[in-house]
């Protein structure tokens, strides 16, 4: 099992509660939502990809249609007030949202594999790197996303009834979800540093171990048998000199032998 320590366990725990909650803000529409202080309120709520009105319409056209009821923001019927109902940090929202889900989605299967994955696998750190990393990059694309809706998605010359619109739990969740993404995400890339760092270290010692070995058997053999150097000096047998030229060879003496006569 990949989880076979405390940082991982933690991570993992982490990761699929964020993930969760990211995904159940990415999915429902109350990211902005009416206080209910309005007796009939012209805007309801709103999340990512849906809006709800109550006999909403737009002052700033000319035309007598009437909106209500929930529906897709990219509905057709909404074609005449898109440029009202989609601005530009609206968008940029969604865009950052859709990057942080599917981090999350990408993440899955990855942690799927990871959790069937055992620590002496080759696979083992690659996994690792690779969720924090999805998850670093998805708590980013959710932070932005979050940001931007926190500072423009209240304003004034947006939805109708401005001054009794407040955040709504989807927004909260999208907020918590973001932000346990990054921790997740550093305890992966931190437990794939680690076990880097213990394979090296494992790699190091067991070379070290062999050029030990190899080193204490080579003095071994070198104590009994004679090296190539001490070869190269040792004294040669004694033989006789060559007589020079000139000079006749000289007999050894021999040893005088006296007899009593």
């Amino acid at each position: 099992m990949g989880a076979s320590n405390r940082n991982t366990r933690v991570a993992l725990a982490i990761s699929a509660f964020s993930c969760l909650l990211f995904i159940i803000a990415f999915a429902t529409p109350y990211w902005l939502i009416t206080d209910g202080r309005l007796q009939n309120p012209r805007f309801t709520n709103l999340g990512l990809w849906e809006v709800c009105f109550n006999n909403f319409q737009d002052i700033h056209r000319f035309y007598d249609t009437q909106f209500t009821g929930c529906m897709w923001v990219f509905e057709e019927e909404y074609y005449i007030i898109h440029d009202f109902l989609l601005p530009g940090f609206y968008i940029a929202v969604q865009l950052f949202a859709t990057l942080c889900f599917v981090m999350c989605l990408v993440a899955l299967p990855l942690t799927l594999s990871f959790l069937r994955t055992s620590r002496d696998d080759d696979r083992y750190v690659f996994l690792l790197l690779t969720i924090g990393t999805c998850q670093v990059l998805g708590s980013i694309f959710g932070f932005i996303a979050v940001i931007i809706f926190g500072a423009k998605g209240d304003s004034r010359d947006w939805m109708p009834g401005w001054q009794n619109n407040d955040m709504g739990w989807s927004f909260a969740f999208g907020v918590i979800g973001a932000a346990l993404l990054l921790p997740s995400g550093i305890l992966y890339m931190v437990e794939a540093r680690r076990e880097r760092y213990k394979r090296l270290n494992e790699i190091g010692n067991r070379e070290v171990s062999e050029y030990g070995d190899d080193y204490y058997q080579s003095q071994a053999a070198g104590a009994t048998a004679p090296t190539s150097v001490q070869s190269y000096f040792a004294s040669e047998p004694s033989r006789p000199r060559r007589p020079q030229p000139g000079r006749l060879p000289t007999a050894p003496p021999q040893s005088s032998i006296q007899t009593d006569i």
